[in-house]
C-alpha cells in the first residue's frame, strides 16, 4: 500500500533530537518519515501498510526513550526500593494504542495516519497481540505494570520472551486446533535487545561438597549443562506522567551456536542440536505437561526465568551497594502464583553458595523480600514437582528445599509436638510412592506475605486450602482484591463511551476511577439514557460487522449480546451456558408465536492442549451453534457463536458491545475474575454466582443492579457429601430434554455418542454442580430477559454499573500492594533533560 499524501523527507540533522517527547504533530510527521526512510529504506512508492505500522511504532517509542532513560536515572540517583513482579505470563495485548494514550499522543497519532492517507484501525490491526499469556493471570500482570507506572511505583515486570506464545486457536469442524502463534514473525518494534545482560543458567549436574580454607562447608554445583538467558526490554509508560518502567523478558540462547566438529563429520543435525535444545526453553508458553518431557520443560522454564531475574536483581543492587545489609530495604519480589516459587530456593543458592552469606542471614533476607499471590483454590492447580525430576534437573535446589523444610518442621514440632498429621500437611515434601515438592508450601514458608485476590477467595484459602499455615502464621495472610486498568479497558477500548462520560464529569476518572461515582446523577436522566444507548448501539453494530466479515453470520444488533469469554475450564461452566442455549432453542421451537427477548450468545476462550474435556465442550458449543444458526424457526430470536482465537484485541471489540456478562463459575472456585470488572466497566450487566470478585461487585453495585443465582460456596461444600445429579435431571423436564439431546446425538448426528463423555460426567458426578444450579440459572435468565425488554430500567442499571466500579481499578490494588506488602513509595520522575548521560537498566 503506497502513501497517498507523502511528506517531505527529513534531514539527517533531525535524527536523535535531544529531549524529544513527541508533543506536536509536525515532530511526529518528521520522525515517521525518518523511520520509514532510514529504518526501513522505503519511500512513498514502496511503503506497505506494515512499513507504516512499524514506522509509527518506532515514532511513538522514540517519544518514550528519554523518559525511559530518565526514569532509570532517577531510581539510581534516589537509590529507591524497587518492585520486581515475577510472572510466567504478561498478556499485554497490542502496545501501539496503549502507549500513545498514556503519552497523550492518541489524537496526534490518529491525525498523523489520517494525513498520511491511512485508516488508523487498519494500521493497528497489523500489530499482533504479544504471545506472552493465556488468561486472567497474565492480563492481571499487564494491568499491574500499567498501574505501577501510572502511580510512579519503581517497578519491573520479569518473565519469558516466548517465541510462539501459547498457540493460535483455529476452529475446524467445530474442534479446537492448536497452531503456532508466531507473533514475532515480523519482529517486535517495541522491544530493545539487551545482549549486555546475559546470564548463565544451569541444569542437571551434581553437587560437590567441600570444606573451604575458613572451615566452612561449601556446595558447588558442577558438571551442569548451561544455557544463556538474554534480556529483551519493553517500555511501560505511565499515564500522564514521565515514568516509563520496564518489562524485561528472557530469551534462551545456546552457549555454543554451532559445532564445526560435528558438521565436518557430516552430522549436520547434531551440529545444531545444542542450540535447538537450549532455545526450546523459551519457545512456547505452557508446553503440554501430560508427558514427562513436557513436565521437565515446564520446570526448566520456571527456573530459567527466575534464575536470570534474580541474577539481574543482584547485579543491579550491587551497582550501588557493597554488602547485602540493605538488600531487603531495596528489593521487593512478588511471586505471581506458584510458577516462580522456585525463586526462593534460587535466591538462597545465590546468597549462600555464590555470595557466601551464612544460612540464617540469607534466609532472613529471602523471607523479607519475597511475597506470594495465590490465584487458585483448586488443589490440582497448586504445582507439585516430582522429587526425582527436581533432583535430576536442580540437584542443589532440592538440597536447599530439604534444609528449608527441616528447619521449618522443627519449628512446627516445637509448637505442635505430637501432631504428625499436621507436620505431613505443612511439609514442603509430599510423601508417597512418588514424592513431590509442594511449590505453594515453599512459597508460603519463604515469603513474608501471602495474599488472595478477592475477599471470598482469601477467606477460602485461610479456612480450607492453607488453613494449617494460617493457624501457624496468620500475620502473613491478607487480601488484595484484583482490579483492571481503566486506561485500556474503558478509555482505549471504548472511546465513544469514554468521550460521553468525560463530557459529563470530566476525565479525572482516567486516573481516579472513583470519579465515575458522579455518573449516578444521570442514572435516570432520559436524555443521557439516549446518548448512552446510542453509544452501545454503535459498539454492537461494529461487533456485528466484525462477526459478519469473519464468520459470515448476520446477527441482530437489537438482540441482547450475551457474552462469556474466558479460558475454557469446567469450573467456569461454559457448559451451563450451553445448556441454557439449548433450553432457549427448545422453548422458541415449542412456542413459535410467543414473544421472546432475542439473544446473540457469544463464547470465546482457549482450552489447554491437553484438556480433553474442555476441548470437547468447545466442539459441543460449535455443534449447538451449527444447529441453531441454520434453523429458520429461530431466525433472529437466537444466535450462538464461538469466537476463535480469543485475545486481548478481540476482547477489546467484545467488551464495549456486551449487554450481559456471564460470570457463572461454581461458587468457591473462581479466585477473583477480572473479565467481570471489564464488562461492568463498559456498561454490561452481570449474571453470576456469589463467587470470586462477584461478591464485592454486588456490594459495590447493589443487589438491584446485578443478577445473582445459584448455590453459595458453603452450600456447595455442604451438598458435596450427598449430591445426586440424577435427582435434578429427573426433576426438571427442560434440563432432561437438553441433556438427552446432547447425549443422543441431536447436535452430532454423524457421531451420536460424541458428547457422551460430557453427559456422563454430568449425570455420574457433576463435580461443578451444573445440574444443581440449572433451575436457578434459568429463572435468573428469565429476569434478565424481562429487564432487557424495559430499556429505561436496563439503561439505568448499566449506568450505575459503570458509576460504581471505582473499587475495581488496578490502581487501587497496586496502591494496597505498595503500602501494605512492598512498603514502597511513589517516585516522581522529572521531565527529561539532555544531559548526555545514559544509565543501564
Amino acid at each position: 500500500m503506497s502513501i497517498k499524501n507523502p511528506i517531505a523527507s527529513p534531514t539527517r540533522d533531525f535524527i536523535a533530537q535531544p529531549g524529544f517527547q513527541g508533543s506536536d504533530l509536525q515532530t511526529l510527521k518528521t520522525l515517521f518519515a525518518q523511520h520509514l526512510k532510514y529504518s526501513f529504506a522505503k519511500d512513498e512508492y514502496t511503503a506497505t501498510l506494515r512499513d507504516s505500522y512499524n514506522s509509527l511504532a518506532l515514532t511513538v517509542r522514540d517519544a518514550l526513550i528519554d523518559r525511559w532513560i530518565e526514569t532509570q536515572q532517577t531510581y539510581y540517583r534516589q537509590d529507591t526500593k524497587r518492585v520486581y513482579y515475577l510472572s510466567m505470563e504478561f498478556l499485554i495485548g497490542r502496545t501501539l494504542g496503549n502507549a500513545a494514550l498514556n503519552l497523550g499522543l492518541d489524537d496526534e497519532v490518529h491525525r498523523l495516519m489520517q494525513d498520511m492517507g491511512y485508516d488508523m484501525e487498519e494500521v493497528q490491526e497489523i500489530e499482533p497481540d504479544a504471545g506472552l499469556g493465556n488468561g486472567g493471570l497474565g492480563r492481571l500482570a499487564a494491568c499491574f505494570l500499567d498501574s505501577m507506572a501510572t502511580l510512579g511505583i519503581p517497578g519491573y515486570g520479569y518473565g519469558i520472551r516466548y517465541e510462539f506464545g501459547i498457540f493460535a486457536q483455529k476452529i475446524r469442524n467445530g474442534f479446537q486446533i492448536e497452531t503456532p502463534d508466531n507473533w514475532l514473525r515480523y519482529g517486535n518494534p517495541w522491544e530493545v535487545a539487551r545482549p549486555e545482560y546475559l546470564y548463565k543458567i544451569k541444569f542437571y549436574g551434581r553437587v560437590h561438597q567441600y570444606i573451604d580454607h575458613h572451615g566452612n562447608l561449601r556446595n558447588d554445583w558442577v558438571d551442569a549443562h548451561e544455557v544463556m538467558a538474554m534480556a529483551y526490554d519493553t517500555p511501560i509508560p505511565g499515564y500522564g506522567n514521565n515514568t516509563v518502567n520496564t518489562m524485561r523478558l528472557w530469551s534462551a540462547k545456546a552457549t555454543r551456536e554451532f559445532s564445526f566438529e560435528c558438521f565436518n563429520e557430516g552430522d549436520y543435525d547434531k551440529a545444531v542440536a545444542e542450540k535447538a535444545d537450549s532455545e526450546t526453553i523459551s519457545k512456547v508458553l505452557y508446553p503440554n505437561d501430560n508427558t514427562p518431557e513436557g513436565k521437565e520443560l515446564r520446570l526448566k522454564q520456571e527456573y530459567f526465568f527466575v534464575s536470570a531475574t534474580l541474577q539481574d536483581i543482584i547485579r543491579r543492587y550491587k551497582k550501588t551497594h557493597t554488602t547485602f545489609d540493605f538488600f531487603a530495604d531495596k528489593v521487593a519480589i512478588q511471586l505471581n502464583d506458584t510458577h516462580p516459587a522456585v525463586g526462593i530456593a534460587e535466591l538462597m543458592h545465590l546468597l549462600v553458595d555464590i555470595e557466601h552469606l551464612g544460612w540464617e542471614k540469607a534466609w532472613e533476607i529471602t523471607t523479607k523480600v519475597f511475597a506470594y499471590t495465590n490465584h487458585t483454590v483448586l488443589p490440582e492447580a497448586l504445582e507439585r514437582w516430582s522429587v526425582s525430576l527436581f533432583e535430576r534437573l536442580l540437584p542443589r535446589h532440592l538440597q536447599i528445599i530439604y534444609e528449608i523444610n527441616r528447619r521449618f518442621l522443627d519449628s512446627v514440632k516445637a509448637a505442635f509436638p505430637n501432631d504428625n498429621a499436621k507436620l505431613a500437611r505443612l511439609s514442603l515434601i509430599e510423601e508417597g510412592d512418588d514424592r513431590k515438592v509442594r511449590m505453594a508450601n515453599l512459597a508460603i514458608v519463604g515469603s513474608h506475605s501471602v495474599n488472595g485476590v478477592a475477599a471470598l477467595h482469601t477467606d477460602i484459602i485461610k479456612q480450607t486450602l492453607f488453613k494449617d499455615f494460617y493457624d501457624l502464621m496468620p500475620e502473613k495472610f491478607n487480601n488484595k482484591t484484583n482490579g483492571v486498568t481503566q486506561r485500556r479497558w474503558l478509555r482505549l477500548c471504548n472511546p465513544e463511551l469514554s468521550k460521553l462520560i468525560s463530557s459529563k464529569i470530566g476525565d479525572g476518572w482516567v486516573t481516579d476511577l472513583y470519579e465515575l461515582k458522579k455518573l449516578e446523577r444521570y442514572a435516570e436522566d432520559e436524555a443521557f439514557h439516549h446518548e448512552w444507548q446510542t453509544v452501545k448501539r454503535h459498539n454492537k453494530e461494529r461487533l456485528a460487522e466484525y462477526i459478519k466479515s469473519h464468520y459470515k453470520l448476520a446477527v441482530n444488533p437489537n438482540a441482547m449480546f450475551d457474552c462469556q469469554i474466558k479460558r475454557l475450564h469446567e469450573y467456569k461452566r461454559q457448559l451451563l451456558n450451553a445448556l441454557h442455549a439449548v433450553r432457549l432453542y427448545n422453548w422458541i421451537k415449542a412456542h413459535p408465536y410467543e414473544s421472546v427477548t432475542p439473544r446473540v450468545i457469544l463464547f470465546g476462550g482457549k482450552a489447554a492442549p491437553g484438556y480433553a474435556k474442555a476441548k470437547l465442550i468447545i466442539k459441543l458449543i460449535n455443534s449447538i451453534a451449527d444447529v441453531v444458526n441454520h434453523d429458520r424457526d429461530v431466525a433472529d430470536k437466537l444466535k450462538v457463536l464461538f469466537l476463535e482465537n480469543y485475545s486481548v484485541s478481540l476482547s477489546e471489540k467484545i467488551m464495549p458491545a456486551a449487554d450481559l456478562s456471564e460470570q457463572i463459575s461454581t461458587a468457591g472456585y473462581e479466585a477473583s475474575g477480572t473479565g467481570n470488572m471489564k464488562f461492568a466497566m463498559n456498561g454490561a450487566l452481570t449474571i453470576g454466582t456469589m463467587d470470586g470478585a462477584n461478591v464485592e461487585m454486588r456490594e459495590e453495585i447493589g443487589d438491584d443492579n446485578i443478577f445473582i443465582f445459584g448455590l453459595l460456596a458453603d452450600e456447595v461444600i455442604a451438598l458435596r457429601h450427598h449430591y445426586q445429579p440424577w435427582e435434578y435431571y429427573n426433576a426438571n423436564a427442560e434440563l432432561k430434554q437438553a441433556v438427552d439431546m446432547i447425549a443422543h446425538g441431536y447436535f452430532s448426528p454423524s457421531q451420536p455418542d460424541l458428547f457422551r463423555p460430557i453427559t456422563n460426567s454430568l449425570l455420574q458426578g457433576d463435580t461443578y454442580m451444573l445440574m444443581a444450579d440449572f433451575e436457578s440459572y434459568v429463572r435468573c435468565q428469565e429476569r434478565v430477559s424481562a429487564m432487557y425488554q424495559n430499556p429505561f430500567e436496563w439503561t439505568k442499571r448499566s449506568i450505575l454499573n459503570v458509576a460504581r466500579m471505582g473499587k475495581f481499578s488496578s490502581d487501587r490494588t497496586i496502591k494496597e500492594y505498595a503500602d501494605e506488602i512492598w512498603r514502597v513509595k511513589p517516585i516522581e520522575v522529572s521531565a527529561p533533560a539532555d544531559n548526555g548521560k545514559t544509565v543501564g537498566a
